[in-house]
């Protein structure tokens, strides 16, 4: 098999020769404008998210670990609390919790590596002490929003949903994350928290800016964590008017991959039925592990395994060797929306010739 190391997993070049004249155009409006921070630009782009998600609320942060932590915060996570959560993410999504000296309490996943729900529910009818729950859509499949509703609704949860990687995958409260390689992605980090109380908007808002609830009024020990006008400005002109194509294109890609690869070898995603991928990452499966330069592979060691965790309060009650499992034989093959049809056929044909 020839090398495709010429296939990019995120090509940002070809992205910014499609989007430069909107991206210079949005520049040019936040620097003759005058203000630098939390200024029109971002107050439009929250606008225009939360419209296009169908949330009536949606604040800009840093980043999407402080949108996590940030909500955590708003709902009332702290010091001991048990937060349930996954075992296969970025990384982030754990630090988040710890940061507020909360405890992790990792559940296995699935077979696709999204969080076992089932097995949620088995644990939370044993533990009545796990107040706050991270469920994370991850690689863009979204999870089953009647089982993630009825934990919530049955067990009184606290719920905070990581759609970093699957945009308007969410129900009650929501963290994001604008990283250059996410489907909505800026030229540096951003966040936002997306929900549907008033109240709970207002926390997040103050928090994000030093606790202010007016100026010079602090009223919290919050955060510096405000989402860059240059950034949203970008967000705003330059990708959201191009984010339905580019899902587009995404899915046409998942399509030709799940309808090409005819390797026995190589096991293919299967999104929760019901659920209309976003497919941030096209995920496969091997035994015949390709740790090489012609893929990429997200998240080879399982969280609770991090040696950053040794010492840390944790929790992982039945284990997680299904997430350790999956940890060992991903391989994620280029999905953005900038490839061409020739390139994806040039995948295909190396995924079957191994």
């Amino acid at each position: 098999m020839g090398p495709i190391t010429t296939i990019q997993a995120n090509d940002f070049r070809r992205q910014w020769d499609d989007l430069r004249d909107d991206a210079l155009a949005a520049f040019e409006k936040v620097g003759a404008s005058g203000w630098y921070v939390l200024g029109e630009e971002v107050r439009g782009f929250e606008e225009e998210l939360a419209a296009l998600w169908g949330f009536p609320f949606t604040t800009g942060v840093a980043s999407g670990m402080d949108a996590i932590e940030i909500s955590l915060r708003a709902l009332g996570c702290g010091p001991g609390d048990r937060v349930l959560t996954t075992p296969i993410s970025a990384f982030a999504t754990t630090l988040a919790i710890v940061k507020l000296g909360a405890v992790p309490v990792f559940v296995d996943t699935d077979d696709q590596g999204l969080i076992n729900l089932e097995r949620c529910g088995d644990l939370l009818r044993r533990r009545r002490d796990i107040r706050f729950f991270v469920p994370v859509h991850l690689y863009g499949f979204a999870l089953d929003r009647g089982g993630l509703s009825r934990l919530r609704d049955e067990h009184e949860l606290l719920m905070v949903e990581d759609c970093a990687q699957s945009i308007a995958a969410v129900g009650e409260v929501a963290a994001t994350s604008f990283y250059p390689t996410k489907n909505l992605g800026a030229m540096g980090d951003g966040g936002a928290i997306l929900s549907r109380d008033a109240g709970f908007d207002a926390r997040v808002r103050a928090l994000r800016d030093y606790g202010q609830t007016a100026k010079y009024r602090h009223d919290f020990i919050g955060y510096n964590s405000r989402l860059d006008e240059l950034q949203a400005a970008y967000l705003r002109r330059a990708c959201l008017p191009r984010l339905e194509r580019w899902t587009t294109r995404r899915r046409e890609i998942a399509a030709a991959y799940l309808a090409g690869i005819k390797n026995p070898a190589v096991r293919l995603p299967s999104p929760p039925k019901g659920s209309e991928p976003s497919w941030h990452l096209f995920p496969v499966w091997t035994d015949r592990r390709l740790r090489d330069s012609r893929f990429g592979i997200h998240y080879p060691i399982a969280i609770p395994d991090q040696k950053a965790l040794d010492g840390v309060p944790f929790e992982a009650p039945g284990g997680y060797e299904n997430a350790r499992r999956l940890c060992a034989s991903e391989v994620s093959l280029p999905i953005h929306p900038y490839l061409d049809d020739g390139e994806v056929a040039e995948v295909i044909a190396a995924v079957d010739s191994l």
